[in-house]
């Protein structure tokens, strides 16, 4: 299951506790200033261990996403008393700074949003969402003044995580805002998230629809590539439907007075 997520922290579910091993083990003691200890696990040293209560976990993991890390909840899917040999378990959720649905980090009278921004031909496709409310908005910016019109977008937006496909990534002032002004964690688009006829066959399955004319992404491949790059990275990290994000309002920078950073 590490293996499988080597991005994240992982909090395995052994009976009243999510532990942690190995490297895990020795950042979160750094991190939550938990004990360190250790148990035999066939290898010549013993493995490092930590963990901690689970009806307590929420704000451990507050307090790490706080800090950076995306932290995998791996829970058992089947019932012990009923399961042969080890009982089989599965991640259940990745929670990141722009997913985090309770802990003391999340404001009650602010949003916590995350961001999509792909690049092509010198414009940009913007898609934001907050999770925690099911708002989900869009906007194509064209060539002019492309990037300062970027920049004051995601200024007022203010999100707690940003995905940018390696165009973006490549803009060093960007890269450079949302790292140092925004203190924004920040994700790479695997590009065969990117292949417009995927996107609009996820947007779709997503939305229930037969087209996207209807949810007003249209023809638009800006906006379909990154509105649908949002949603395959919350379909990965929330493990669910997404039911409640069943509307995305498309706006258009010109139809609003700007305000600058």
């Amino acid at each position: 299951i590490k293996e499988q997520n080597k991005k994240c922290l992982l909090f395995f579910r052994l009976g009243d506790f999510y532990e942690m091993f190995f490297e895990d083990a020795i950042t979160a003691s750094r991190e939550l200033e938990i004990t360190l200890t250790g148990r035999d696990c066939g290898l010549e040293e013993r493995a490092p261990m930590c963990g901690v209560p689970y009806h307590a976990a929420d704000g451990y993991i507050a307090r790490l996403v706080e800090k950076g890390y995306k932290v995998a909840i791996c829970e058992q899917v089947e019932d012990p008393s009923t399961a042969k040999g080890i009982v089989k378990r599965e991640i259940v959720r990745i929670v990141t700074p722009g997913t985090l649905l309770e802990g003391n980090t999340l404001k009650q009278e602010q949003n916590n949003y995350i961001v999509s921004v792909i690049c092509r031909d010198n414009q940009f496709g913007l898609s934001v969402a907050d999770i925690t409310t099911g708002e989900w908005s869009a906007t194509h910016i064209d060539s002019d003044n492309g990037v300062r019109k970027l920049l004051d977008e995601l200024s007022r937006f203010s999100p707690s995580e940003c995905i940018i496909d390696s165009h973006v990534y490549e803009i060093s002032n960007v890269n450079e805002f949302i790292s140092s002004k925004l203190n924004c964690k920040t994700e790479v688009i695997p590009d065969y998230w990117l292949d417009i006829e995927g996107a609009k066959k996820l947007l779709m399955k997503h939305f229930k629809v037969s087209g996207l004319h209807g949810v007003g992404l249209s023809e638009d491949n800006h906006l379909i590539l990154a509105s649908s790059s949002l949603l395959h990275y919350l379909q990965e990290t929330q493990k669910c439907s997404l039911s409640h994000m069943n509307h995305i309002n498309i706006y258009h920078l010109d139809a609003y007075m700007l305000l600058d950073i």
